[in-house]
């Protein structure tokens, strides 16, 4: 990722997995035939960045803390799906429209629903949820809490206020995929993308710096992701 004047927003030049790796990026066909090419991801992702990155200036500037430090985590979720929504309808060539914020899909295509995409956001490897099935194409995004200096350190006592963008998937999902809730006086009706929903979802955007899963000799989760973008995983 051509980081430019962005350099800043960059994952440490090392990590828990040693020397910097840059992010990698493996489009599926189906991601490239709707406009989810690996250029529109590239870009998508860093107008993330650089939109948290601007709003997190304009709140310290004040004497305020970042906003992963002022909002719930997720709220915080919700806002990284808006501005990821936001940066791929801004560079898909215009086959992709955003749909707005609470709106089925979040981004609709120019030829119909088939191609239209649904965003799902979570923390870490938590599974993406929302509070429907909604069968059809699927983005979704995980992010870990850097610290201010974009360095990544795994564990919950360890987040930071700075929201990295680790995983990007994406693939088709049939109702099937998804496990459905409906707790009275706790969460209501919720809809968790299941194990097998996310074996569908073909991994397109990795940064391994940034990687949160256990790199264990018995990972196997994580030797499979590495193994998906070529690079050799080396136990810790």
């Amino acid at each position: 990722m051509p980081w430019g004047r962005w350099s800043r927003l960059a994952p440490a030049r090392t990590s828990r997995y040693g020397a910097r790796v840059e992010p990698l990026y493996k489009a599926s066909e189906e991601a490239e035939r709707v406009g989810l090419g690996t250029d529109a991801l590239r870009a998508a992702v860093e107008y993330v960045y650089e939109t948290a990155e601007a709003i997190d200036m304009a709140l310290l500037s004040r004497g305020s803390d970042r906003l992963a430090d002022i909002v719930e985590l997720a709220n915080l979720s919700s806002m990284i799906g808006n501005l990821l929504r936001s940066g791929i309808a801004n560079n898909s060539g215009g086959r992709l429209r955003s749909n707005g914020p609470h709106k089925h899909p979040d981004l609709v295509h120019c030829d119909g629903p088939d191609c239209s995409v649904e965003i799902k956001v979570a923390l870490e490897d938590n599974q993406p949820k929302g509070h429907l099935a909604k069968p059809g194409l699927h983005l979704t995004c995980h992010y870990v809490l850097c610290g201010a200096d974009s360095r990544f350190c795994p564990g919950v006592a360890n987040r930071g206020s700075v929201p990295r963008i680790w995983l990007l998937r994406f693939g088709r999902l049939e109702e099937s995929h998804f496990n459905l809730s409906n707790t009275e006086g706790d969460s209501g009706k919720t809809a968790v993308v299941n194990a097998e929903g996310m074996r569908r979802l073909a991994p397109v955007y990795f940064a391994p710096d940034l990687c949160p899963l256990a790199m264990s000799a018995g990972a196997r989760k994580s030797r499979e992701l590495f193994g998906h973008f070529g690079l050799q995983f080396v136990p810790r």
